[in-house]
């Protein structure tokens, strides 16, 4: 008997599961609005040199000046890029040419001014505000030259995100859920309002990082609270409906964006309503394996009485002694400390980190290349978040019957196949083609979604709740490492145009790979114990039930004789069984 049999006497997935699951969800409907807030608070408006203020037009071209039109009449101060059809953003003339007013009444010949001097913008650049009213790369000039630090930003934040699963899971396993996630939503709540504040990119990149930690810290602890007070057989459908709550943050991220329009009021709009949920965050309710786990199994009773009556369930009777009955063996193993060494120590462990590790890599490496530059495809960036985040809802819909019927494994790589496979035929179709490509990316972003829904899940179901946190934040480090490195990769397309698409979805190919070595977890209570895992899932890709009913096959077809002598065959039989468990122990 374990916890999850307590959970079916308590009223299994009941009204305290529907209250418990909301109010940690409800939070990620911003969870979106911090990942993607790049996309708007660094929106890069269409821009050039401002014009010098010192020059008169002279006489005799007063007339041609009030024919010609504003752009035209840009083209006496800028000249054009390199693609000759659009002012240049980084140069500008020594001295007007006041000539090109002429030319542009007639048909223009090629550019005679092509020899003539130009500059840097010693002015500073004008931005056109048809997009956007105020974002960080307007207020601190980030173009031409300081154009990197636009990227930067992500990266540092993805940093900080990558910082918080480092301290904040082993924090979690140490202090609790609960205790961590309440501070986490309070520090995004002060450091993101304060981040409005920033009188300079380099503060601004700071709070950024302290928020990104926080991040980690909500995401992590809010998966952990959630699956482990959830019966297995609700576990698939729980996970996948709160991933849409992540889903409907995106497209409420382009209505406020678009609403607001300036950088510092959007920031305030997406970080104000975490202090409200950390005030509320207070009355959640502990995790029960954890207080057991961490001696304090009075607690825990109180906590589970407290759900049961919640449920309906007030006859049904808890004592410590049942509690620890259903409980003993993890109450002896969590005598024991754990460190992220443990998640490699064992075969069954090292086998599940390795294979994890690759997959969590290559889905955030890939959703993140695809959902951080929304101004490449040359559609309104508002429209484009919303067809960005309800191409979701279809996927993740896929995503939960494939869950439910094909399992775990099955899923993850399908997911993982079939977004590389987008991702390749993008690469051969026209440029000119937006409209298709854009349909592309759209699916390449669906089926990296379903991948983080199955993953978040898949991740909470192989990993011991002695380790799960320690666990967690292993494998979202790896995810933040991807995410860091996929704007990075987008500087690539200079050298290839088509080589990032090639390095995003090779990356997907190989954590495909990777996800059909994991073990199956579907209908499969939760692990407790390290010892669990290597129970279940020692070196193959079978559940303990079905190696037990494999390990009685020598019993039946083999033959014993009268003094216990083991027949050939059963030896043979063993011997075959155990290579196939060293060979996938040694991946």
């Amino acid at each position: 008997m374990g916890f999850v049999d307590l959970l079916d006497q308590i009223g299994g997935f009941g009204r305290f599961q529907w209250l418990h699951v909301t109010l940690i969800s409800l939070p990620g409907l911003l969870m979106a609005s911090q990942n993607l807030l790049n996309n708007f608070v660094a929106g890069m408006p269409a821009h050039h040199c401002t014009p010098s203020a010192n020059h008169s037009i002279p006489y005799q071209y007063n007339h041609s000046a009030t024919m010609v039109t504003e752009r035209q009449l840009l083209r006496v101060f800028i000249p054009l890029d390199a693609s000759g059809t659009s002012l240049d953003k980084c140069r500008r003339y020594v001295t007007p040419q006041w000539h090109q007013l002429l030319m542009n009444l007639t048909a223009p010949p090629a550019d005679l001014t092509s020899a003539v001097e130009t500059e840097a913008c010693l002015d500073g650049w004008t931005f056109d505000q048809s997009e956007f009213d105020s974002t960080i790369v307007t207020e601190w000039d980030l173009v031409c030259s300081l154009r990197p630090l636009k990227q930067m930003s992500q990266t540092i934040y993805m940093g900080g995100v990558l910082t918080g699963a480092i301290i904040f899971g082993g924090l979690a396993d140490r202090f609790g859920r609960k205790v961590i996630l309440c501070w986490a939503y309070l520090q995004l709540a002060v450091l993101g309002s304060c981040t409005a504040l920033s009188p300079s990119y380099a503060i601004f990149c700071t709070l950024r990082f302290l928020s990104g930690m926080s991040v980690s810290g909500i995401i992590l602890n809010s998966v952990s609270l959630k699956v482990e007070w959830i019966p297995t057989s609700s576990r698939t459908l729980v996970g996948t409906l709160s991933s849409f709550f992540f889903t409907f943050g995106q497209m409420i991220l382009a209505g406020l964006g678009f609403w607001l329009r300036d950088w510092r009021k959007l920031q305030v709009a997406v970080c104000l309503p975490y202090f409200l949920f950390s005030i509320y965050s207070w009355w959640l309710t502990e995790s029960a394996r954890w207080l057991v786990l961490n001696r304090r199994s009075e607690e825990a009773l109180k906590c589970i009485q407290q759900v049961a009556r919640i449920n309906g369930k007030k006859d049904v009777n808890i004592t410590l002694e049942v509690l620890h009955s259903h409980m003993n063996k993890e109450i002896v193993a969590s005598k024991s400390s754990y460190s992220a060494y443990d998640l490699l120590r064992t075969g069954g462990m090292r086998r599940i980190s390795v294979c994890l590790v690759a997959v969590w890599f290559s889905t955030s490496f890939a959703y993140y290349g695809l959902a951080m530059d929304l101004q490449k495809f040359g559609v309104n960036v508002y429209l484009m978040q919303i067809i960005f985040g309800a191409v979701d809802i279809p996927a993740k819909l896929l995503a939960l019957l494939m869950l439910t019927y094909l399992g775990r494994r099955v899923t993850q790589a399908t997911c993982l196949f079939l977004s590389a496979l987008v991702i390749f035929i993008n690469i051969f179709v026209p440029t000119d083609m937006q409209t298709l490509r854009t349909t592309l990316a759209c699916l390449g972003k669906g089926f990296t979604s379903s991948s983080f829904t199955c993953v978040y899940l898949y991740t909470g179901e192989l990993y011991p709740t002695v380790i799960r946190q320690t666990g967690m934040g292993f494998v979202s480090t790896m995810a933040r490492i991807g995410s860091m490195a996929a704007p990075a990769v987008l500087i690539l397309d200079e050298v290839i145009p088509a080589l990032p698409s090639i390095v995003y979805g090779g990356a997907a190919v190989i954590a495909g790979v990777f996800a059909c070595f994991l073990p199956e977890t579907r209908d499969i209570p939760l692990p407790d114990t390290i010892e669990d895992v290597e129970d279940r899932w020692p070196g193959n890709l079978q559940p303990k039930k079905e190696q037990d009913q494999a390990e009685e096959i020598p019993m039946k077809v083999g033959v014993v004789s009268e003094g216990g002598v083991v027949s050939k065959e059963e030896i043979a039989l063993k011997e075959m069984k155990e290579g196939e468990s060293a060979g996938l122990n040694a991946l």
